[in-house]
């Protein structure tokens, strides 16, 4: 009995999106760490990026696993899209960099850069850890702005609606704050 009790409540863990911990309107964390886009390393600084306009940054467990690939993809067909609104899509991982660097090819097309988090300290500022394996972050994507606040916290292992919904918060904003 208290095995499938367990069992049904982490069924049901993982069957129900979990919530982002920063809300929109909380001031999003400065960070530094090493970035990949095209094969290249380089340094990155949020700060940085966030002056040329709004991040979409998306946090994801592991890549070359099959929904990580997905939403991979997602993105790379949407960067287009993103950037004619003046936002930049980042996609941060647990991996290491040399890892990413092909990730950042083969899945990401070239078009956005791989941020590496491989003691997870960024997920971790972003209260976005995998509850059944912590050492790994969840999927969760954020859309902030130039001001440093979460204008949007997407929270949900399944990779189908976060592009839709971090684009359209980027739209939103952007009507609203005209180039």
């Amino acid at each position: 009995m208290k095995k499938t009790l367990l069992a049904l409540a982490a069924a049901s863990l993982l069957a129900t999106p979990a919530l982002a911990a920063l809300a929109p309107g909380a001031t999003a964390p400065d960070f530094s760490t090493e970035a990949t886009m095209g094969g290249k390393a380089y340094p990155f600084k949020l700060s940085e990026e966030l002056k040329k306009g709004p991040v979409v940054l998306y946090f994801f467990p592991a890549a070359f696993t099959p929904g990580c690939t997905v939403e991979a993809h997602e993105f790379a067909e949407a960067t287009d899209q993103y950037k004619a609104l003046g936002a930049t899509v980042v996609g941060v991982t647990a991996g290491n960099v040399e890892r990413l660097k092909e990730f950042s090819v083969s899945e990401c097309r070239s078009k956005f850069a791989v941020l590496a988090d491989p003691d997870t300290k960024i997920a971790k500022s972003y209260d976005s850890i995998l509850a059944i394996r912590p050492s790994l972050s969840d999927r969760t994507s954020y859309v902030i702005t130039p001001n440093d606040k979460v204008l949007t916290a997407y929270t949900a292992m399944n990779p189908d609606k976060h592009v839709e919904t971090t684009l359209d918060a980027v739209k939103a904003w952007r009507a609203t704050h005209p180039q």
